[in-house]
């Protein structure tokens, strides 16, 4: 099972594009077929490069557990699963397939290394008792992870008593802890990085902090200020495109979801989609609606190729597109959408949510291409992941959903 997979994390990758080669090809006369499994408490789906599936899964409370189903990629059945993996406190974890074969999973206050059957070969707790939100892989195959700085369900943290958070690197073997930091500030978002650059969007600043090989370095020449008016809150995972770190702000009331983020915000400030240019450090800000309440969770999504970046509100439900170069307005619209994005490079397709709808949109134009209700009854806050021909999988709390292009009429294969 080595190898390098089409989709081996989150979002695709540690620079969190969101993309993938290719396309549906969704046409006139066709619509999305919908295949769901009731799976409480699942986090995302990831590939292998033999093409195995793997669906990470949790369960609640402060002294949570996780484990992993390897699952058929038609009915999403499981074919496999790990034992009951430690965990701890609850927050959505991740889970990656490494260029060596193994299944990594990090959840609650641990790391665990399993393999293809999902039997652990290392596990490691890690040093906080915070939950530890999923990791980034580096070049040279480090693991590198960070402990949760916000507010859970019933673990109100006020912004005054936010602690500054550690980033803590794994080696891939037996997840021996080969270096910690201890970061300037709090941080909610999860990390993103580009080569053995770790970016992380902290609670007021944008942080890069680089991998030497054997420790890591805090680059102080770097630092941004994302934080600038009253009422504005904490930013949530960057995109790395197009030269610069993208993000979106005003995530204070997320813990608050309540089967939707829609009304939840508690931010004054309008919500911005955030640009940090890598190179100069200079940030730059476009409004998404221009309401206050505004509210995200997760990260937009950047088309280098038509130079376009689509941001959201979920607090106030509008999806909205702008010129990646000028900031200028694209395209609007009023939908419910609040999970990691999917765009298909080859043809701009991008995969959205309404609530709990799957949308597929023209990023050019924000035009709606396809749209089919997930059966879940709940607002996706996850990660979508695309499958080997013309279908996909999302995921929300009670669900993992298949999502195939179908001739009108036609069945689910």
């Amino acid at each position: 099972m080595s190898g390098r997979s089409p989709w081996p994390a989150e979002d695709g990758g540690p620079r969190r594009t969101q993309t993938v080669d290719g396309g549906l090809g969704v046409v006139a006369g066709e619509r999305l077929a919908i295949t769901s499994r009731v799976a409480p408490a699942v986090t995302m789906v990831v590939g292998s490069a033999a093409g195995d599936l793997f669906l990470l899964r949790h369960t609640a409370g402060d002294d949570a557990v996780s484990f992993v189903e390897r699952i058929d990629p038609s009915s999403l059945e499981p074919e496999a699963r790990s034992p009951d993996l430690p965990g701890g406190p609850t927050w959505p974890g991740g889970i990656g397939v490494h260029e060596n074969g193994s299944v990594y999973v990090v959840f609650g206050r641990h790391a665990h290394r399993l393999d293809r059957d999902l039997q652990v070969v290392a596990s490691r707790s890690l040093p906080r008792n915070r939950p530890y939100n999923s990791f980034v892989t580096l070049p040279d195959g480090h693991l590198v992870t960070k402990d949760f700085g916000g507010s859970r369900p019933g673990h109100p943290v006020a912004a005054s008593e936010r602690e500054p958070c550690e980033l803590v690197v794994l080696e891939p073997e037996r997840l021996e802890i080969v270096d910690r930091l201890v970061l300037p500030e709090p941080s909610i978002a999860r990390l993103s990085a580009d080569g053995d650059d770790v970016y992380v969007v902290g609670d007021t600043s944008l942080l890069r902090v680089r991998w030497t090989g054997s420790a890591l370095d805090l680059d102080e020449s770097f630092s941004t200020r994302y934080r600038t008016m009253d009422g504005q809150t904490f930013g949530w995972d960057c995109v790395i495109a197009a030269g610069s770190a993208w993000f979106l702000d005003d995530g204070d009331g997320s813990e608050h979801y309540s089967g939707t983020l829609r009304g939840h915000g508690l931010s004054t400030a309008p919500l911005h989609l955030v640009r940090v240019d890598l190179a100069r450090a200079e940030l730059t800000t476009v409004e998404i609606c221009g309401r206050p309440g505004g509210l995200v969770a997760n990260p937009p999504v950047v088309d280098e190729a038509r130079g376009i970046v689509v941001g959201y509100d979920s607090g106030n439900g509008v999806l909205a597109a702008f010129d990646v170069h000028t900031l200028a307005p694209v395209w609007t619209r009023d939908q419910d959408h609040a999970s990691h994005l999917l765009l298909y490079a080859a043809t701009g397709e991008l995969v959205t949510g309404d609530h709990a709808d799957v949308v597929v949109l023209d990023i050019a134009t924000g035009r709606e291409l396809a749209r089919a209700d997930t059966g879940s009854d709940m607002q996706s806050v996850l990660f979508p992941t695309p499958g080997s021909a013309r279908d996909f999988y999302v995921c929300s709390f009670l669900a993992v959903t298949r999502v195939e292009v179908v001739a009108a009429g036609a069945t689910s294969t």
